[in-house]
């Protein structure tokens, strides 16, 4: 099948760790990847609900996408588009919901594995968010967003390694406690990048 891409604009939830990369904006995104209509039709609901969306009326976008969803159930750009735009408004569960029926019915598509990664990482599933980046990069292996995340969610894992360690060491180790304080910094630094 040829390679499947559609934008992975991962935003930030109120839980989400500033450390896993975001793309924004998702129009930008569609813009990028042509996966708008031609400018000489007429204007999509997909083009609809993201001009909605940039001018501020997110409910309304949503709605948009509701709606188009009940005449095209199957339409996978906006099936996604909702996706994102309830990963963004934080509907966190409606947004994994969503993502997982992707995953279901195009499962040669890497973006929505990429996408429940960053809302598993967002909530602390760490173990299965290096699962679902594992599984977009065998999809895609040329995903950058989720090349860059895996690394990210590796990091977290080996702080999470290194401090367990240290609790369960009877005397302190010099060497564990420099791996502990540089992947710290290292994530620190990341994080304030990000921002």
């Amino acid at each position: 099948m040829p390679d499947q891409t559609l934008p992975s604009p991962l935003l930030p939830t109120p839980r989400r760790q500033p450390w896993l990369q975001a793309r924004r904006p998702l129009l930008t995104a569609l813009l990028t990847l042509g996966l708008l209509a031609p400018a000489w039709s007429q204007a999509s609901e997909l083009d609809i609900a993201q001009r909605q969306w940039l001018a501020g009326q997110r409910q309304q976008a949503v709605g948009t996408l509701e709606a188009a969803l009940k005449q095209t159930p199957d339409e996978l750009k906006l099936r996604f588009a909702l996706g994102v735009m309830r990963m963004e408004l934080g509907q966190l569960s409606s947004a994994q919901q969503i993502f997982i029926q992707l995953t279901e019915d195009f499962p040669d598509l890497a973006d929505p594995y990429n996408n429940l990664a960053v809302i598993h990482a967002g909530q602390g599933d760490l173990d299965r968010a290096r699962n679902e980046l594992e599984q977009a990069l065998r999809l895609q292996p040329s995903h950058a967003q989720a090349q860059e995340n895996l690394g990210d969610v590796l990091l977290r894992q080996a702080l999470r390694a290194y401090q367990r360690a240290q609790e369960a060491m009877a005397a302190p180790s010099t060497s564990l406690a420099l791996k502990l304080k540089r992947t710290h910094d290292l994530l620190q630094e990341a994080s304030s990048r990000s921002r």
